[in-house]
């Protein structure tokens, strides 16, 4: 199918490519998250140590951060559809190839190429994304762009562990692949933007370059690493929190997490097109310190609940405006460097938050860790408030320059 057939930029958001990129997105998700809580399970059968299944879970990490910055170079030489589709095509060999795994050494080594894969379709599935958006809502496609995303992180795991329990390996790893052959095949029906004249002319007076990170959108990737530090002790510890707390509605907790988000996002985008980053990143902020609080003084289930809903209208309107951020800042041509740098950023802050944070919940407690997630969103807002006052006064002299 050709990848350009539309004659003007669209301006509705609900077009069919930004539908089916919206749901391919979603399942390319939820087949990772279905791995989550499995695959260790796997490693351990086939006798890997917990220092192997940590390396099972890091080396696929690393090999997504690896690639992406290439992103950009590879866009400039084929196209991102057909890169998205080569994406989505390894994650779904290689989640299927899983199964027949003899080792750990072989399971390292899917694992690699599985992370190439994934890092190449998350870049390229929000870069297409932003091209099927109108530019002047596209704080609002990006919000509803991740919905799908997020409620596959919250079923993506039940989906899993109940293939496993009620069948075996074999059917939780093929259906994974199909999950994500599905997904391919929604992509294939999804359509390029044309590029204006303008990015046209950019693209032919820029040459792209491999970038470790985007110094455009540096900022706003700080913001997304602390948000990953402070979303990765609600992924890695919540549960084991709960249990020690006596809380039984740990399922529940994500997926009040997942509706809250749905729900936050249905206005938040909106906001940011009307008023700016601001007007969403700092109430936001407050509602995850609020969820965080609450999850640390929560005695009850029902208060273990709120905590997951106060979380998630926080987290679930941060991620996008953030994304969008990083959009809005570059020009077309730099769209894959943008998002390299933003899920670089967040990755690394999950990773290496859930690594540090896991260090303290050893040595103290879980509530210290939350206390630590709290102060990380504080530190993000004093960092949000001293860069709004700087643009500010950037912008005062460069009025008076233009008054001059």
């Amino acid at each position: 199918m050709s990848t350009s057939t539309h004659s003007s930029t669209p301006q509705q958001l609900w077009g069919r490519s930004f539908l089916f990129i919206m749901l391919a997105n979603a399942l390319l998700f939820m087949a990772f998250e279905m791995l989550l809580p499995t695959l260790p399970l796997f490693v351990s059968r086939l006798g890997g140590e917990a220092s192997q299944i940590g390396l099972v879970t890091g080396v696929f990490m690393f090999s997504a951060i690896l690639i992406r910055p290439f992103t950009s170079v590879l866009a400039a030489r084929i196209d991102k559809k057909y890169l998205l589709i080569i994406g989505i095509t390894i994650c779904a060999l290689m989640t299927g190839a899983y199964y027949l795994s003899s080792g750990i050494w072989m399971i390292l080594v899917f694992r690699v190429i599985h992370g190439f894969g994934f890092g190449l379709a998350t870049t390229y599935f929000a870069t297409i994304a932003t091209e099927n958006i109108p530019r002047d809502r596209r704080g609002e496609g990006m919000g509803y762009f991740g919905v799908g995303e997020t409620v596959a992180i919250s079923i993506g795991p039940l989906i899993g562990t109940s293939l496993l329990f009620r069948y075996d390996y074999q059917s939780l790893f093929m259906g994974g692949m199909c999950i994500l052959l599905l997904a391919l095949l929604m992509t294939v029906f999804v359509s390029r933007k044309p590029k204006t004249e303008g990015s046209s002319e950019s693209m032919q007076t820029h040459v792209p370059s491999v970038k470790l990170i985007e110094k455009k959108v540096l900022f706003p990737s700080l913001l997304i690493m602390l948000v990953g530090i402070a979303a990765g002790s609600i992924m890695s510890f919540v549960a084991l929190f709960a249990a020690e707390r006596g809380f039984e509605n740990i399922a529940w907790f994500f997926f009040i997490v997942a509706i809250a988000s749905f729900a936050v996002r249905l206005f938040s985008g909106k906001m940011f097109d009307r008023w700016g980053p601001g007007s969403v990143l700092l109430p936001s902020a407050v509602f995850a310190i609020a969820g965080l609080l609450v999850l640390i003084i929560a005695q009850s289930d029902v208060q273990f609940l709120i905590a997951g809903a106060l979380y998630g209208f926080g987290f679930g309107a941060i991620f996008p405006a953030i994304q969008t951020w990083c959009v809005n800042l570059v020009e077309e041509h730099e769209h894959e460097s943008a998002m390299a740098s933003f899920f670089n950023f967040f990755d690394l802050g999950i990773g290496g938050g859930s690594l540090i944070l896991g260090v303290v919940a050893s040595a103290f407690s879980y509530t210290v860790v939350y206390a630590i997630s709290i102060g990380i969103f504080v530190v993000y807002i004093l960092l949000y408030l001293v860069y709004s006052q700087k643009q500010q006064r950037y912008s005062a002299r460069q009025l008076e320059v233009d008054i001059e």
